[in-house]
């Protein structure tokens, strides 16, 4: 392959999830709702995590994290799908491609290895709770999203290194609402096997070994408390059900998109959604909503903004201005 892109499309047609008119004004209502949810479901949860004291632990400053890992995923694609949905003709530059490109990776990939941090503090939680405060300190919750960030940014720069560099002459339609790799590479004016199996050892490879780290946890920490306590066995089964449905969603279209790239299927731009979309509002949900302490801290800080305030609590120079 030549060094230099010989690319001459400058820009690709996304043909978004239907050309329906009906279904596409639908669409634009549906997930502009889910859009605006998510941002602020997560900001709620950023900013409950960072204000009360109560919530400074390993455990919620992994969740805090998560969060913005979800709103960034949720808007590197989903507000100029929402554009699309009103627009004739949907386009994208070849550069707003490739960036779509690295940030669905830096994002997935980040999200991937920070889901197995929190699984690692729940298993240290249950399972060596005599030394969770020493193992989960400040430093290694930090060196923990520090390593989501850097194995996200890794993983992005190789997949974006195999597709920076190849020639589009032809074809420009891509059949999703984003750039997609597998997609964009059936694009490529060459033999696109070779880099179909790089697509499959550095996506595959990844999706697989977290989700195989995730399940082997959870299975660790369910026998563990099976030992203990049958009421604990419930309620930890309870909690990690929940946590394994996220985990399923989230890795389940990954793991089918990226590990088989060679064919690409309709319902693929479907399981999409699921990751880029779904999961980002099914985090809040489980990881939140399940939660006594954090239902709680939500409610003391939204009491806290939206209740009336005494004169007594307001600033001199407005209490001035009543009188």
């Amino acid at each position: 392959m030549d060094k230099v892109n010989s690319s001459v499309v400058s820009e690709f047609v996304l043909l978004g999830l239907s050309s329906s008119q009906e279904l596409q004004l639908f669409f634009f209502v549906f997930f502009s709702v889910l859009y605006v949810v998510i941002v602020l479901g997560n900001l709620l949860i950023i900013i409950t995590v960072t204000s009360d004291n109560s919530l400074h632990s390993p455990m919620y400053f992994l969740l805090g994290n998560l969060s913005l890992v979800d709103i960034c995923q949720a808007s590197f694609a989903t507000p100029k799908m929402i554009a699309d949905f009103l627009s004739e003709h949907k386009t994208i530059s070849f550069s707003g491609c490739l960036a779509q490109i690295f940030f669905i990776h830096l994002f997935t990939g980040g999200e991937m290895v920070l889901l197995v941090s929190m699984a690692y503090d729940r298993y240290v939680a249950i399972c060596k709770p005599l030394h969770y405060v020493v193992i989960m300190s400040r430093r290694m919750c930090t060196i923990l999203v520090m390593i989501s960030w850097t194995v996200g940014f890794v993983h992005t720069l190789s997949q974006l290194s195999f597709t920076v560099n190849l020639p589009f002459c032809g074809p420009n339609v891509v059949d999703s609402f984003f750039c997609d790799l597998p997609r964009l590479t059936k694009l490529a004016c060459l033999d696109s096997y070779i880099i179909e199996i790089l697509i499959v050892v550095n996506s595959g490879i990844l999706s697989l070994s977290t989700f195989s780290f995730l399940v082997g946890s959870y299975i660790i920490i369910l026998v563990t408390v099976w030992f203990k306590s049958s009421t604990a066995m419930a309620k930890t089964f309870s909690t990690l059900a929940a946590h394994i449905t996220v985990v399923m969603l989230f890795f389940g279209p990954c793991i089918f998109i990226y590990v088989w790239p060679f064919t690409t299927y309709p319902v693929d731009k479907i399981l999409a959604i699921f990751y880029t979309i779904f999961t980002p509002i099914l985090n809040p949900i489980i990881y939140t909503l399940r939660n006594r302490d954090m239902k709680a801290a939500m409610r003391k800080i939204v009491t806290y903004y939206l209740r009336p305030k005494k004169i007594s609590e307001m600033p001199l120079v407005v209490r001035n201005s009543l009188y």
